[in-house]
Parts: structure tokens; C-alpha cells; sequence
């Protein structure tokens, strides 16, 4: 596991981000590389093009079916699309109830402890980025991810986005081994 990278894509949400990760991994698997994304965001979409836009059922809603995220086994997460590319969808509560970091948080925890991480090159963290709190920002404060790479576009509110999660890899790039990867544009048809 010493050849593992793990990277992570944030930006604010709507900008383009999951697009923008998916269509990048599936490029790296046709290279040869094994894939893991983790879908970090409590809309669950972050592996819908890799999935062929089949919903996946997220990490959250199997444990509350189940009782607890213990009653789990890795394959009931796991799902295999393009090329093999293995997806779990962490998931979140209900809007307005309980904190959507603490999906991300348990979900990454429970495919630590499950062996999820063995036989990939790469593990890639789809992150929801309008607002950086402590479980969202667990990829980058965990040194989890070792690159992060910002989706944006020259938009007020994705350059605001953009400009707090760097401020986050700033924080916590004197304590880990966390690096800005880059600024990935995404340029919208918006007004200029």
C-alpha cells in the first residue's frame, strides 16, 4: 500500500466537480490503474457517471437499515463500474437533521477497517466544498489525502469556495503531508 495515492477533489457545489473527478479517473483506469472513489458528498452522485447513472445505495442508509455501520460487510458498499472501478457513496441525514461530515467520517473509517484501500493505486475523495467543516474537511485534516485539487470557475461564490478549502490545505499542510494538487477550471457559458 506504500504506492497508494490518495487525492481528493473539493469545490462548491453545481461547479462541475463529480463530472470533473469521474471523467479523470476513468482516464487513469484506462491507463491500468485500480480505482476508489469515495463519494463524499450527502447528495450521493458522486459515481453516477462510473455507475452508468445507477443510484448507489450510501454507507449511511445500508447502516441505518442494518442497525449500526459494524452490521456491515464491504461488498454490501462496494460497487464495480467502468473498468472495474469500485465506488461507495457515503451518503448523509435528512437536511436539517444530524451532520452530513459525520457520513464522511464513518464512511471513511469503516473502508480503513474493511480493507477497501488494498489493491488500488489510487482512492479518490469527491468532497462537498461550499462550506469546509471538520467532517468534510476529514480528507485534508486526517492527511488522508496527499493532493487536493479544487474545481472552480471564475464565479464570486466558486473563487470564495476555492479560497477556503485552500485556506484548510494551508492549515493542515505544516502538520501532514496534504498539498494543493492544483485549481482545476471548469469555465461554465456564464456571464463575463
Amino acid at each position: 500500500m506504500s504506492d497508494l495515492r490518495q487525492i481528493a477533489f473539493y469545490g462548491k457545489g453545481g461547479i462541475g466537480k463529480s463530472t470533473t473527478s469521474q471523467n479523470t479517473l476513468a482516464a487513469l483506469v484506462d491507463l491500468g490503474q485500480k480505482i476508489l472513489i469515495v463519494g463524499c458528498d450527502p447528495k450521493a452522485d458522486s459515481t453516477r457517471l462510473i455507475l452508468n447513472a445507477k443510484a448507489q445505495d450510501t454507507v449511511l442508509h445500508l447502516a441505518a437499515q442494518e442497525g449500526s455501520v459494524e452490521d456491515l460487510e464491504l461488498e454490501d458498499v462496494l460497487k464495480a463500474g467502468y473498468k472495474g472501478i469500485k465506488c461507495v457513496e457515503s451518503g448523509g441525514p435528512e437536511p436539517g437533521v444530524g451532520c452530513a461530515g459525520r457520513g464522511v467520517i464513518t464512511s471513511i473509517n469503516f473502508l480503513e477497517e474493511n480493507g477497501a484501500y488494498d489493491d488500488v493505486d489510487y482512492v479518490s475523495y469527491d468532497v462537498l466544498g461550499d462550506v469546509v467543516c471538520g467532517g468534510f474537511a476529514m480528507p485534508i485534516r486526517e492527511n488522508k489525502a496527499q493532493e487536493i485539487y479544487i474545481v472552480m470557475s471564475g464565479e464570486m461564490m466558486a473563487l470564495y469556495a476555492a479560497n477556503n478549502i485552500a485556506k484548510g490545505i494551508l492549515k493542515y499542510a505544516h502538520s501532514g503531508g496534504v498539498r494543493l494538487g492544483g485549481l482545476i477550471c471548469n469555465e461554465r457559458q456564464t456571464d463575463r
